[in-house]
Parts: structure tokens; C-alpha cells; sequence
């Protein structure tokens, strides 16, 4: 056999080599984590060992780059000249002359040798291994190891030598790739299941608000201290029940010398366990029971645990110690599952819709509110809470009836069944006022097209 032959054959096994090592670097980058955690965790040994190797990912990574480096080096180095080599003979054969058969040959050699290296050594390894990257991972995390221990010293020094540059950077390299998914990610893929038919339309909202709790406060699903009923704690026990009735509520915050000392909560229950021969002479004081108080910028996933105890209501407190609303955990559960009723809800007349494409709405929802109800979603105001406030901020004065405001293009989108937005025109216009503050609002939502948004 002649030494271009030969040659040839050590290519075919460089470009084999090659072809490990990207299937190696893209089978550790989109493996999933925790079903190789529990394939190990079950006796799987090839688990264990794509474990170890994501241990030290940014390792391995660098080992894989510098085997695919030297391979196509070595490839490209001894590929072209063998094959032309080959090539010139049967080349020459047809009547071209010498030199233009060399030059035939080698154009062709380059060709041949590129387009193998690039399909067979870097293009099928890498949609192999993110079509299956457990069943890779298991098969190339043992000869990736491999290699890596025997190159460790010059992947060490190259590594380091580019972990110091990163660091003039500002950035602190990381040998593991981060698993924890962001709330955006999380909703993302629960959207995209959705779609894809692999999650109920409800489950997707559902997990996606889930996630975002941790990036939600207080301050976002708080009833704020307009809307919330009070009673002072020098009110007649009888006037627990009453308010019971009109409102429909079981528990109300009570106050102490003014809106901002609230000292306490206090429960129907334990109003009507006071004998009723001895109402008359008791106070709200006598049943109130103490109640929580939660900053208004503490993240929803915390105020979730200040709340497991007591009558599950709590105070948010703003910046300067004031009460800025209260939070139960019913709101709370509202901000996963949305609006929910029971037997001893009262319908409030906040909402009502009037046609395909417009609703009534109270001033004082949250925009986030309004979507449940409505499906569109409008952007929150930069000072202001409520749809009333976004009203006014955008009026930059005190409304009037019959004031509008429009929202189109990035401001303003319909949702759909699974909770994508698409583009809308949103017509907010002032229907009734109380004293300066917006009370009633009628929202008209017109979609939009595409071309629409980008002419706006």
C-alpha cells in the first residue's frame, strides 16, 4: 500500500477523533442535569461518569477544543497533499497538462477534504449529540476523561492562561454551567410546551406564574389601603359581624391610633365566639390577634412563608413605616391560579364586560388585575399601581371624565389562549371619578397587525 494511502486512512481516523470531541463538547452543554443525576443515582456507571465531566465543564470543554484544534490541523495538514497526490495520475490521464492537473488535483483535494472534515468530523457529531445528548454523553464522557487526563498540563496552563484574561474582564470564570432556570426561562419553556401541545394552556399560566413569584413583591399583590376595610380597635364587638355581612369578609386589619398603627387582626369566628349576652359590653380590642408585617418590596415566595402561620393576612409596610395595603394568602394564591371566588365572596362590581372588545373596569385594579380579566396586557406605570394611576401618569393632571388615553405597538398586547402576546390598540377612557381619583374606566381593545405596530 502506497504512503498517501496510508495517510489517507490516519485522516479517516483524525476526522473520527475529531468528531468525538465536538460530540463530546455539544453532549455536556445540552445533556439534561438532573436525568443524569438520577440515571447515576440508579447504578448507571457511564451517568456517573457524564457527571463527573459536568463537574468540571469548563475543563473538558477546553480539552474538547483542543482536540478538535490539533485534529483539523493534523487533517488539513496531510489530507490535501495525499489526496492530489491520488488524484493527479487519473487526472493527467486525460490529456491535461502537468501543471494544470496539479492544480486540478489540489483544488479538488481541498475540496474533498474540507467537505469530509465538515460533515463527517464537525456537522453529523454535533446534531447527533443535541438529538440525543444522554445517549452521547454516556458514550464519549470515558475517552473524553481520558484525553483530558492525559493533556491535563497543557490544558491547565491554556485554561488558566484564558481564565486570566476573562478575569481583566471583569468576569469570574465558572467550571460549571449554571442549571437554575431564570422566571423568564421557566415561563418560556412552559409556553413553548403549551404550544407545542405537550402542557395544558391553564398548567402553562399556572407555571409561569409560579415562577414569577419570586420576582414579584408585595407591593404587586397587596389590596391597597383604599380598598381595604378597617376597623378601629374601640369599635363595638357587634360591628365585626355587620361588617362581615356588608363585605363579605372573614378578618380585618385594626387600628390603633391612626391608618398607619395597625395593631392587630381581627376574625369573625372570634367575634361570634363571644357570647352574645356579652357582645354588647366587648370592643374589637378584646378578640384582635397579632398580625404580620412585610416589607413592600419582599419577594412574593417570602411573604408566602410570614403568612403559613396566624389568620394568613399580613401588613405591607412601605419605605417610611407607613401601611401602604394588606396581603393574604389568598391573593397570593390569585397570582398563581387567578380570581378565585367562594361562598362568602360579594360580587364588588369592579369588572364587567360589555362586549367582545370592551370591559368596565374599577380604576383601582393593577394592570396585572386587568389582564386576568380582559386578556390584554397593558404596562405597568412607572409611579403609579393602578390603571387609575397609569391614567393619570400618562395625563400628567387630574382626569376628567371622558379623558383617553391610548396604548398601541410595544405598550399594548392581547394575550392568547396560552398567554402569548400579540399587538393591540387600547383605548383606556375615564367614566367616572371620586373626587381626583379615577373610579371607573372603560377599556376598548382593537388589534393590531404586524405592519400596524411598525408603522406606530
Amino acid at each position: 500500500m502506497s504512503p498517501e494511502w496510508l495517510l489517507l486512512i490516519l485522516v479517516l481516523v483524525l476526522i473520527a477523533a475529531n468528531a468525538l470531541f465536538v460530540a463530546a463538547e455539544f453532549a455536556l452543554v445540552t445533556v439534561d442535569r438532573p436525568t443524569i443525576t438520577r440515571m447515576a443515582d440508579e447504578g448507571d456507571k457511564r451517568a456517573t461518569s457524564v457527571g463527573k465531566a459536568l463537574k468540571t465543564l469548563s475543563t473538558q470543554l477546553s480539552s474538547a477544543q483542543l482536540g478538535i484544534t490539533v485534529t483539523s490541523l493534523i487533517v488539513g495538514f496531510i489530507a490535501e497533499p495525499s489526496i492530489a497526490t491520488i488524484l493527479r495520475g487519473p487526472i493527467e490521464a486525460t490529456g491535461l497538462p502537468e501543471g494544470t492537473s496539479a492544480a486540478v488535483a489540489l483544488g479538488l483535494a481541498f475540496l474533498l477534504a474540507t467537505g469530509t472534515q465538515m460533515v463527517f468530523g464537525e456537522l453529523v457529531p454535533k446534531n447527533w449529540a443535541i438529538a440525543e445528548p444522554v445517549r452521547v454523553g454516556r458514550a464519549i464522557a470515558g475517552p473524553q476523561r481520558a484525553f483530558t487526563w492525559v493533556m491535563s498540563p497543557l490544558i491547565w496552563f491554556l485554561n488558566g492562561s484564558a481564565n486570566r484574561v476573562v478575569r481583566r474582564l471583569g468576569i469570574e470564570p465558572q467550571e460549571e454551567l449554571a442549571s437554575a432556570r431564570s422566571a423568564q426561562e421557566l415561563g418560556a419553556l412552559a409556553t413553548r410546551s403549551a404550544l407545542e401541545g405537550l402542557l395544558d394552556a391553564d398548567a402553562a399560566r399556572r407555571v409561569t406564574h409560579t415562577a414569577e413569584l419570586t420576582e414579584r413583591t408585595a407591593a404587586d399583590a397587596m389590596t391597597p389601603r383604599p380598598r381595604v376595610e378597617f376597623m378601629d380597635a374601640t369599635d363595638p364587638l357587634a360591628d365585626v359581624l355587620t361588617l362581615t355581612a356588608r363585605t363579605g369578609h372573614s378578618r380585618f386589619p385594626v387600628l390603633g391610633e391612626d391608618v398607619d398603627d395597625v395593631v392587630g387582626v381581627v376574625h369573625f369566628k372570634h367575634a361570634l365566639a363571644v357570647p352574645l349576652a356579652e357582645r354588647a359590653g366587648r370592643t374589637v380590642a378584646d378578640v384582635i390577634r397579632p398580625v404580620a408585617a412585610v416589607p413592600s418590596a419582599m419577594p412574593l415566595d417570602a411573604v408566602l412563608g410570614a403568612l403559613r402561620d396566624g389568620l394568613q393576612m399580613a401588613v405591607v409596610v412601605d419605605e417610611y413605616g407607613g401601611t401602604d395595603g394588606v396581603i393574604t394568602l389568598e391573593d397570593l394564591v390569585e397570582e398563581i391560579v387567578g380570581e378565585i371566588e367562594d361562598e362568602q365572596d360579594r360580587p364588588i362590581g369592579r369588572h364587567r364586560q360589555l362586549g367582545s372588545d370592551s370591559w368596565s373596569l374599577s380604576g383601582l385594579l393593577r394592570p396585572d388585575e386587568a389582564g386576568e380579566i380582559t386578556g390584554v396586557d397593558v404596562p405597568e406605570g412607572e409611579e403609579s399601581d393602578t390603571l387609575g394611576g397609569l391614567v393619570t401618569e400618562h395625563m400628567e393632571r387630574f382626569p376628567e371624565v371622558d379623558d383617553e388615553v391610548v396604548l398601541e405597538g410595544r405598550d399594548a398586547r392581547v394575550l392568547d389562549e396560552v398567554g402569548l402576546p400579540t399587538p393591540a390598540r387600547v383605548t383606556l377612557r375615564v367614566t367616572r371619578l371620586d373626587g381626583h381619583r379615577v373610579d371607573r374606566i372603560l377599556m376598548s381593545v382593537e388589534p393590531l397587525e404586524e405592519e400596524d405596530e411598525d408603522d406606530g
